[in-house]
Protein backbone atom coordinates (compact mmCIF):
# COMPACT_ATOMS: atom_id res chain seq x y z
CA UNK A 1 0.00 0.00 0.00
CA UNK A 2 2.84 2.49 0.90
CA UNK A 3 4.30 1.48 -2.48
CA UNK A 4 1.29 2.61 -4.40
CA UNK A 5 1.24 5.93 -2.38
CA UNK A 6 4.55 6.80 -3.02
CA UNK A 7 4.76 6.02 -6.45
CA UNK A 8 1.71 8.54 -7.04
CA UNK A 9 3.56 11.03 -5.08
CA UNK A 10 6.60 10.99 -7.45
CA UNK A 11 4.25 10.68 -10.59
CA UNK A 12 3.16 14.73 -9.25
CA UNK A 13 6.50 16.18 -9.53
CA UNK A 14 6.55 15.74 -13.69
CA UNK A 15 3.25 16.81 -13.58
CA UNK A 16 4.24 20.17 -11.64
CA UNK A 17 6.97 21.08 -13.68
CA UNK A 18 4.72 20.30 -17.01
CA UNK A 19 2.04 22.46 -16.34
CA UNK A 20 4.68 25.24 -14.88
CA UNK A 21 6.58 25.41 -18.01
CA UNK A 22 2.85 25.07 -20.33
CA UNK A 23 1.53 28.35 -18.27
CA UNK A 24 4.75 30.14 -18.49
CA UNK A 25 5.56 29.57 -22.11
CA UNK A 26 1.69 30.31 -22.80
CA UNK A 27 2.40 34.02 -20.73
CA UNK A 28 5.53 34.57 -22.59
CA UNK A 29 4.13 34.14 -25.86
CA UNK A 30 0.61 35.76 -25.06
CA UNK A 31 0.78 39.23 -27.18
CA UNK A 32 1.05 42.76 -25.06
CA UNK A 33 3.49 44.47 -22.86
CA UNK A 34 2.93 44.54 -19.27
CA UNK A 35 5.41 47.26 -18.71
CA UNK A 36 2.96 49.61 -21.26
CA UNK A 37 0.21 48.34 -18.97
CA UNK A 38 2.05 49.56 -15.75
CA UNK A 39 2.79 52.70 -17.30
CA UNK A 40 0.80 53.84 -19.96
CA UNK A 41 0.91 54.20 -23.50
CA UNK A 42 2.76 57.29 -23.58
CA UNK A 43 5.60 56.65 -21.06
CA UNK A 44 9.00 57.54 -22.24
CA UNK A 45 11.05 54.91 -23.47
CA UNK A 46 13.85 55.46 -20.63
CA UNK A 47 11.03 54.62 -17.99
CA UNK A 48 10.01 50.87 -20.04
CA UNK A 49 13.77 50.26 -20.08
CA UNK A 50 13.98 50.88 -16.93
CA UNK A 51 11.08 48.81 -15.13
CA UNK A 52 11.38 45.94 -18.01
CA UNK A 53 15.24 45.55 -16.20
CA UNK A 54 13.40 45.45 -12.66
CA UNK A 55 10.93 42.99 -13.39
CA UNK A 56 13.56 41.24 -15.18
CA UNK A 57 11.60 40.90 -18.46
CA UNK A 58 14.72 41.67 -20.69
CA UNK A 59 16.09 37.97 -19.54
CA UNK A 60 15.82 35.36 -22.29
CA UNK A 61 12.86 32.89 -21.79
CA UNK A 62 14.96 29.92 -20.16
CA UNK A 63 16.74 32.35 -17.80
CA UNK A 64 12.95 33.91 -16.77
CA UNK A 65 11.66 30.47 -16.29
CA UNK A 66 14.28 29.02 -14.22
CA UNK A 67 14.25 31.56 -12.06
CA UNK A 68 10.40 31.72 -11.84
CA UNK A 69 10.54 27.72 -11.14
CA UNK A 70 13.05 28.39 -8.67
CA UNK A 71 10.92 30.91 -6.73
CA UNK A 72 8.15 29.55 -6.69
CA UNK A 73 9.00 26.01 -5.22
CA UNK A 74 9.63 28.89 -1.98
CA UNK A 75 6.34 29.68 -2.79
CA UNK A 76 7.55 33.09 -3.94
CA UNK A 77 5.23 34.16 -7.18
CA UNK A 78 6.34 37.81 -7.42
CA UNK A 79 4.49 40.80 -6.75
CA UNK A 80 1.71 42.15 -8.18
CA UNK A 81 2.23 44.45 -10.99
CA UNK A 82 -0.77 46.44 -9.73
CA UNK A 83 -0.85 46.37 -6.41
CA UNK A 84 2.96 45.74 -5.72
CA UNK A 85 1.74 43.30 -3.07
CA UNK A 86 2.98 39.37 -2.72
CA UNK A 87 0.87 37.80 -5.10
CA UNK A 88 0.81 34.52 -2.47
CA UNK A 89 0.12 36.31 0.02
CA UNK A 90 -3.10 38.05 -1.98
CA UNK A 91 -3.88 33.96 -3.69
CA UNK A 92 -3.62 32.65 0.40
CA UNK A 93 -6.24 35.09 1.19
CA UNK A 94 -8.65 34.17 -1.67
CA UNK A 95 -7.57 30.90 -2.38
CA UNK A 96 -10.07 29.24 0.88
CA UNK A 97 -13.27 30.50 -0.51
CA UNK A 98 -12.37 29.12 -4.05
CA UNK A 99 -12.13 25.48 -2.49
CA UNK A 100 -14.85 25.91 -0.11
CA UNK A 101 -16.85 26.92 -3.61
CA UNK A 102 -15.92 24.52 -5.86
CA UNK A 103 -15.89 21.39 -2.44
CA UNK A 104 -19.33 22.81 -1.59
CA UNK A 105 -20.27 22.27 -5.52
CA UNK A 106 -18.86 18.47 -5.78
CA UNK A 107 -20.40 17.61 -2.28
CA UNK A 108 -23.94 18.87 -4.40
CA UNK A 109 -23.28 16.91 -7.52
CA UNK A 110 -22.81 13.75 -5.69
CA UNK A 111 -25.62 14.28 -3.42
CA UNK A 112 -27.56 14.26 -6.08
CA UNK A 113 -25.78 12.77 -8.93
CA UNK A 114 -25.66 8.94 -7.18
CA UNK A 115 -28.68 8.51 -5.67
CA UNK A 116 -29.63 9.54 -9.53
CA UNK A 117 -27.46 7.23 -11.23
CA UNK A 118 -28.46 4.47 -8.98
CA UNK A 119 -32.25 4.93 -9.94
CA UNK A 120 -31.99 5.37 -13.02
CA UNK A 121 -30.12 1.84 -13.96
CA UNK A 122 -32.35 0.18 -11.18
CA UNK A 123 -35.44 1.22 -13.12
CA UNK A 124 -33.98 1.44 -16.78
CA UNK A 125 -36.64 2.39 -19.67
CA UNK A 126 -38.61 3.63 -16.98
CA UNK A 127 -40.41 7.27 -16.74
CA UNK A 128 -38.17 8.13 -14.12
CA UNK A 129 -35.39 6.86 -16.05
CA UNK A 130 -36.05 9.20 -19.21
CA UNK A 131 -36.72 12.03 -16.78
CA UNK A 132 -33.56 11.69 -14.99
CA UNK A 133 -31.60 11.43 -18.36
CA UNK A 134 -33.19 14.62 -19.74
CA UNK A 135 -32.17 16.26 -16.88
CA UNK A 136 -28.63 15.07 -17.02
CA UNK A 137 -28.78 16.08 -20.56
CA UNK A 138 -30.08 19.59 -19.67
CA UNK A 139 -27.75 19.80 -17.09
CA UNK A 140 -24.66 19.33 -19.30
CA UNK A 141 -26.06 21.75 -21.81
CA UNK A 142 -26.82 24.81 -19.85
CA UNK A 143 -23.36 27.34 -19.97
CA UNK A 144 -22.40 28.26 -16.09
CA UNK A 145 -22.41 31.93 -16.39
CA UNK A 146 -25.91 31.89 -18.64
CA UNK A 147 -27.63 29.68 -15.59
CA UNK A 148 -26.06 31.75 -12.90
CA UNK A 149 -27.01 34.89 -14.35
CA UNK A 150 -31.02 33.42 -15.21
CA UNK A 151 -30.96 32.00 -11.18
CA UNK A 152 -29.85 35.80 -9.99
CA UNK A 153 -33.03 37.26 -12.10
CA UNK A 154 -35.15 34.71 -11.12
CA UNK A 155 -34.10 34.37 -7.01
CA UNK A 156 -32.69 37.65 -6.30
CA UNK A 157 -34.26 40.21 -8.74
CA UNK A 158 -38.08 38.55 -9.33
CA UNK A 159 -38.69 36.74 -6.13
CA UNK A 160 -35.98 38.44 -3.36
CA UNK A 161 -35.37 34.73 -2.09
CA UNK A 162 -31.90 34.79 -1.85
CA UNK A 163 -29.17 37.43 -2.01
CA UNK A 164 -27.60 37.97 -5.50
CA UNK A 165 -23.86 38.40 -4.56
CA UNK A 166 -21.50 37.73 -2.19
CA UNK A 167 -20.05 35.00 0.53
CA UNK A 168 -20.79 35.98 4.09
CA UNK A 169 -23.50 33.78 5.03
CA UNK A 170 -24.76 30.56 4.13
CA UNK A 171 -27.88 32.26 2.12
CA UNK A 172 -25.38 33.57 -0.44
CA UNK A 173 -23.94 30.44 -1.30
CA UNK A 174 -26.55 28.64 -2.72
CA UNK A 175 -26.89 30.38 -5.98
CA UNK A 176 -23.05 30.07 -6.82
CA UNK A 177 -22.90 26.31 -5.80
CA UNK A 178 -26.04 25.61 -7.87
CA UNK A 179 -24.69 26.81 -10.63
CA UNK A 180 -21.19 25.15 -10.22
CA UNK A 181 -22.86 21.97 -9.04
CA UNK A 182 -25.52 21.36 -11.91
CA UNK A 183 -23.24 20.28 -14.30
CA UNK A 184 -21.68 18.50 -12.31
CA UNK A 185 -24.62 16.39 -10.77
CA UNK A 186 -25.53 15.42 -14.48
CA UNK A 187 -22.15 14.25 -15.60
CA UNK A 188 -22.11 11.98 -12.01
CA UNK A 189 -25.51 11.01 -12.68
CA UNK A 190 -24.56 9.51 -16.21
CA UNK A 191 -21.54 8.35 -15.22
CA UNK A 192 -23.39 6.08 -11.94
CA UNK A 193 -26.04 4.83 -14.40
CA UNK A 194 -23.88 3.63 -17.02
CA UNK A 195 -21.21 1.97 -14.73
CA UNK A 196 -24.33 0.18 -12.39
CA UNK A 197 -25.86 -0.75 -15.72
CA UNK A 198 -22.52 -2.53 -16.68
CA UNK A 199 -22.65 -4.21 -13.14
CA UNK A 200 -25.75 -5.29 -12.32
CA UNK A 201 -25.38 -7.81 -15.21
CA UNK A 202 -22.38 -9.44 -14.17
CA UNK A 203 -23.00 -12.84 -13.09
CA UNK A 204 -21.78 -12.53 -9.57
CA UNK A 205 -24.99 -10.00 -9.30
CA UNK A 206 -27.10 -12.83 -10.85
CA UNK A 207 -25.75 -15.45 -8.23
CA UNK A 208 -26.22 -13.09 -5.25
CA UNK A 209 -30.08 -12.55 -6.04
CA UNK A 210 -30.29 -16.33 -6.74
CA UNK A 211 -29.15 -16.75 -3.27
CA UNK A 212 -32.32 -14.81 -1.78
CA UNK A 213 -30.12 -11.69 -0.80
CA UNK A 214 -32.26 -8.47 -0.30
CA UNK A 215 -32.58 -6.39 -3.43
CA UNK A 216 -31.04 -3.25 -1.62
CA UNK A 217 -28.15 -5.06 -0.24
CA UNK A 218 -27.23 -6.33 -3.96
CA UNK A 219 -27.19 -3.12 -4.97
CA UNK A 220 -25.26 -1.34 -2.53
CA UNK A 221 -23.22 -4.09 -1.06
CA UNK A 222 -22.28 -5.63 -4.17
CA UNK A 223 -23.18 -3.43 -7.23
CA UNK A 224 -22.40 -0.04 -5.85
CA UNK A 225 -19.15 -0.66 -4.56
CA UNK A 226 -17.92 -2.38 -7.95
CA UNK A 227 -19.50 0.75 -9.96
CA UNK A 228 -17.39 3.60 -7.70
CA UNK A 229 -14.06 3.15 -9.40
CA UNK A 230 -15.20 5.13 -12.53
CA UNK A 231 -17.46 7.14 -10.39
CA UNK A 232 -14.75 8.48 -8.03
CA UNK A 233 -12.76 9.22 -11.33
CA UNK A 234 -15.86 11.69 -12.83
CA UNK A 235 -15.85 13.67 -9.01
CA UNK A 236 -12.01 14.22 -9.28
CA UNK A 237 -12.36 15.44 -12.55
CA UNK A 238 -15.24 17.27 -11.53
CA UNK A 239 -13.38 19.15 -9.06
CA UNK A 240 -11.20 20.31 -11.14
CA UNK A 241 -13.27 21.95 -13.57
CA UNK A 242 -15.40 23.35 -10.59
CA UNK A 243 -11.71 25.55 -9.91
CA UNK A 244 -11.64 26.24 -13.28
CA UNK A 245 -15.45 27.10 -13.41
CA UNK A 246 -15.13 29.26 -10.15
CA UNK A 247 -13.31 31.76 -12.30
CA UNK A 248 -16.73 32.60 -14.21
CA UNK A 249 -19.04 31.96 -11.46
CA UNK A 250 -16.84 34.08 -8.69
CA UNK A 251 -17.29 37.13 -11.31
CA UNK A 252 -20.64 36.59 -11.75
CA UNK A 253 -21.32 36.33 -8.16
CA UNK A 254 -18.88 39.21 -6.02
CA UNK A 255 -16.85 36.55 -4.30
CA UNK A 256 -14.01 38.00 -3.26
CA UNK A 257 -12.16 34.09 -4.08
CA UNK A 258 -9.09 33.63 -6.50
CA UNK A 259 -11.27 33.32 -9.76
CA UNK A 260 -12.70 37.09 -9.41
CA UNK A 261 -9.29 37.92 -8.59
CA UNK A 262 -7.26 35.83 -11.61
CA UNK A 263 -9.98 38.16 -14.08
CA UNK A 264 -9.10 41.36 -12.35
CA UNK A 265 -5.59 40.75 -13.20
CA UNK A 266 -6.39 39.15 -16.73
CA UNK A 267 -7.87 42.47 -17.42
CA UNK A 268 -4.80 44.24 -16.12
CA UNK A 269 -1.88 42.08 -17.66
CA UNK A 270 -1.18 41.31 -14.08
CA UNK A 271 0.90 38.36 -14.91
CA UNK A 272 2.53 37.54 -11.95
CA UNK A 273 -0.98 36.92 -10.46
CA UNK A 274 -2.08 34.96 -13.85
CA UNK A 275 0.87 32.67 -13.63
CA UNK A 276 0.28 32.14 -9.56
CA UNK A 277 -2.98 31.38 -10.00
CA UNK A 278 -3.32 29.20 -13.02
CA UNK A 279 -0.38 27.01 -11.29
CA UNK A 280 -2.08 26.97 -7.50
CA UNK A 281 -5.27 26.14 -8.89
CA UNK A 282 -3.42 23.05 -11.65
CA UNK A 283 -1.46 22.04 -8.08
CA UNK A 284 -4.79 21.43 -6.82
CA UNK A 285 -6.34 20.19 -8.56
CA UNK A 286 -3.32 17.60 -9.27
CA UNK A 287 -4.18 16.49 -5.43
CA UNK A 288 -7.11 15.98 -5.84
CA UNK A 289 -6.76 13.38 -8.60
CA UNK A 290 -2.99 12.11 -6.13
CA UNK A 291 -5.65 11.36 -3.48
CA UNK A 292 -8.45 10.31 -5.87
CA UNK A 293 -5.81 7.53 -6.94
CA UNK A 294 -5.14 7.02 -3.39
CA UNK A 295 -8.75 6.01 -2.65
CA UNK A 296 -8.98 3.40 -5.49
CA UNK A 297 -7.02 1.52 -3.65
CA UNK A 298 -9.58 1.28 -1.26
CA UNK A 299 -12.04 0.82 -2.99
CA UNK A 300 -10.54 -1.92 -5.05
CA UNK A 301 -8.80 -4.36 -3.05
CA UNK A 302 -7.16 -5.56 -6.72
CA UNK A 303 -5.75 -2.75 -6.67
CA UNK A 304 -4.25 -3.11 -2.94
CA UNK A 305 -2.67 -6.64 -4.08
CA UNK A 306 -0.27 -5.41 -6.73
CA UNK A 307 1.33 -3.35 -4.06
CA UNK A 308 1.34 -6.05 -1.01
Amino acid sequence: MYKYVFKRIGMLIPVFLGVTLVIFTLSYITPGDPVRMILGEVAPPQAIAQLRDELGLDNPFLVRFFNYLLDAIRLDFGNSYQTKRPVFTEIKARFPTTMQLAGMSVALALALGLPLGILSATKQYTVFDAGANFLGLLGTSIPNFWQGMILIVVFSVTYRILPPSGWSTPWHRILPVVTIGTSGTAIIMRMTRSSMLEVIRQDYIRTARAKGQRESKVIFKHALKNALIPVTTTAGLQFGSMLGGAVLTETIFAIPGLGRYMVDAILTRDLPVILGGVLLISIAFSVVNLLVDILYAFIDPRIRSQYS
